[in-house]
């Protein structure tokens, strides 16, 4: 955390931890993804019992890992696809470290250029820290954006991006879809699709299916309300021996019980909440954390209908996902070119959004490569349309490899010795219209918390972040029921961060 600026929110007092004179409080937490990790962390530190309930064998959620067996027989780490942990995810790197302290396990990323469909490119290499300094040197630099673009963007319309607060940017903008708010601004069509529908697709949609406030809250997270810089960390290894399989021992040695390969079925409620797995098992408990993906947690709430009163449950019906995306990861016979990037975005493309050589980064993906002397290439198509058939993911694959080939003529040659294609469609959506409507941590119940990043929480935190906030944040008001102290936050500073950006953005809305 080198952003001085940056934003702590305080803990509520109490008293530090539970001891074991009055009994100690036992919460189950559904889910064993980020959000739920952070619960149970959150909670376990102050001395109540936990038990974790994940319905997969291995923990992590969306950044989950496993392992497979190969055509060679060897054995190789497997996940859903790249992720990015930016220096401003401070909750989330919390909670890494308390299996890692120094957190080896992640390693920087030098840059991760973004390459349109007429092949210009832009980088974040040696960009300034400062917000709007860093933006404006983007801006000048980008082969898709020039001075002339700048003096036509729209003063008066582009004012919230200076004046980001949540959570009045999203009670501002959250009606209006982001490709519309970015033609409205005057923002340049070659710029827009590169630098700003790569930073839409994080959250698998497409600009005009995407909220104008998540993208304004977005680029102030990412560009002007922090100072952590544009670069960020790659984990070094499959993510379950990188991240989880180390926070699980932490978590064991506090008392937390895993149940993996376990669904919930239904939460009922009375004296006490009690937790119904599909297994037949009966977990009785002081509080629960639901911190599931949005399908199983509709799932969940219409087979429990004792938890919360109506409205409440239409809002949780209402919630939606994002359309599919694949991830298409190859094990190629030859290496591509050593100066290839880790990570490269996409814009033009379609239905390619980026591409990685894993082996620059993973340590698996490097053994088999220094083994073979191939290469470990993955694919992602996000915002995909929802294939129905083997032929459908076909196409989608093919056309994935063929763009592999335009970008890195080198593969033309290669040979797929193994595959592996993931096609999934669980993640949130941040449609327009959405945010009012969404459920917050807290429950009509308080003994029941929801944790996610699609719940609602009203801080400036995106993606994972918002998970881990979201978790801690469950954590910490049911320490509050029990009389415990809860845990800090961190955030990027809540306002526009240049005093004269949001004097001039206050004063060009007021024309």
């Amino acid at each position: 955390m080198t952003d001085r600026r940056r934003q702590t929110w305080p803990a509520r007092a109490g008293r530090p931890a539970i001891t074991s004179d009055g009994g100690r409080p036992r919460v189950v937490v559904v889910g064993g993804g980020i959000a739920g990790l952070a619960a149970a962390t959150g909670l376990a530190e102050r001395g109540v019992a936990v038990d974790v309930v994940e319905r997969e064998s291995y923990l992590g959620g969306r950044v989950g890992g496993w392992t497979e067996t190969l055509a060679d027989g060897s054995q190789t780490g497997m996940n859903r696809g790249f992720h990015a942990f930016f220096r401003q995810y401070y909750n989330l790197r919390a909670l890494l470290k308390r299996g890692d302290p120094a957190l080896s396990a992640l390693t920087p990323v030098a840059d991760y250029p973004l390459i349109d469909g007429a092949g210009r490119r832009d980088t974040f290499r040696g960009l300034p820290q400062t917000p709007p300094l860093n933006a404006l040197a983007f801006a000048l630099r980008s082969p898709t954006f020039r001075l002339r673009d700048l003096v036509r963007i729209d003063a008066k319309a582009a004012a919230p991006l200076a004046a980001v607060s949540v959570p009045d940017t999203y009670r501002l903008l959250d009606h209006r879809d982001a490709q519309t708010f970015l033609r409205d601004i005057n923002f340049p069509d070659a710029a827009r699709h590169l630098a700003f529908e790569v930073f839409a697709r994080s959250f698998f949609a497409r600009p005009e299916a995407l909220s104008a406030g998540e993208l304004v809250t977005m680029f102030h997270i990412y560009f002007l309300g922090s100072s952590e810089g544009l670069i960020f960390d790659v984990a070094n290894a499959n993510f379950d021996a990188a991240l989880w399989n180390p926070l699980r021992d932490y978590l064991s040695g506090r008392g937390v019980v895993f149940r993996t390969g376990v669904s919930v079925d239904a939460v009922t409620v009375g004296d006490t909440v009690t937790v119904h797995t599909a297994g037949g098992d009966v977990l009785d408990a002081d509080g629960v954390v639901l911190a599931t993906d949005v399908t199983a947690l509709q799932r969940i709430v219409a087979a429990s209908p004792g938890l919360g009163a109506t409205p409440w449950r239409e809002r949780v019906a209402a919630l939606g996902t994002a359309p599919p995306f694949m991830v298409l990861r190859l094990w190629l016979d030859r290496p591509v070119r050593p100066d290839r990037a880790a990570f490269v975005g996409t814009g033009g493309r379609e239905p390619l959004d980026n591409i990685s050589v894993v082996e620059r980064y993973e340590r698996e993906a490097a053994r088999w490569a220094a083994r073979t002397g191939g290469s470990v290439v993955e694919l992602h198509a996000y915002s995909v349309s929802e294939p129905t058939d083997t032929e459908s993911m076909n196409t989608v694959r093919d056309a994935l490899i063929a763009r592999m080939h335009e970008l890195y003529p080198e593969t033309v040659t290669a040979s797929i010795v193994d595959e592996r294609v993931l096609l999934r469609g669980d993640c949130p959506r941040f449609a327009p219209g959405d945010f009012a409507e969404r459920p917050t941590v807290r429950t009509p119940d308080p003994r029941i918390m929801l944790a996610g990043d699609g719940i609602r929480i009203d801080l400036p935190v995106a993606l994972m972040e918002r998970a881990a906030t979201t978790g801690w944040t469950a954590a910490n008001e049911l320490l509050h029921r029990f009389g415990v102290a809860g845990h800090e936050l961190h955030t990027v500073p809540n306002q526009g961060r240049s005093g004269v950006l949001r004097r001039l953005a206050t004063a060009g809305a007021s024309r």
